[in-house]
């Protein structure tokens, strides 16, 4: 019985390493839906990361 998936990695194709930083743009999009769900908890930790 030969097996030909056998080394393939799980990752092959895909992009790894560092991913590049959220923009300005793209961090005032997430509060403002974060505020506008009322999601005061998912807020609070968002503006904790950034």
């Amino acid at each position: 019985m030969i097996q030909e998936n056998q080394n393939i990695p799980w990752n092959k194709g895909k992009l790894i390493g560092q991913k590049l930083p959220l923009k300005l743009k793209e961090i005032w999009s997430i509060r403002i839906r974060l505020q506008m769900d009322k999601d005061i908890r998912e807020l609070a930790l968002f503006n904790l990361n950034n």
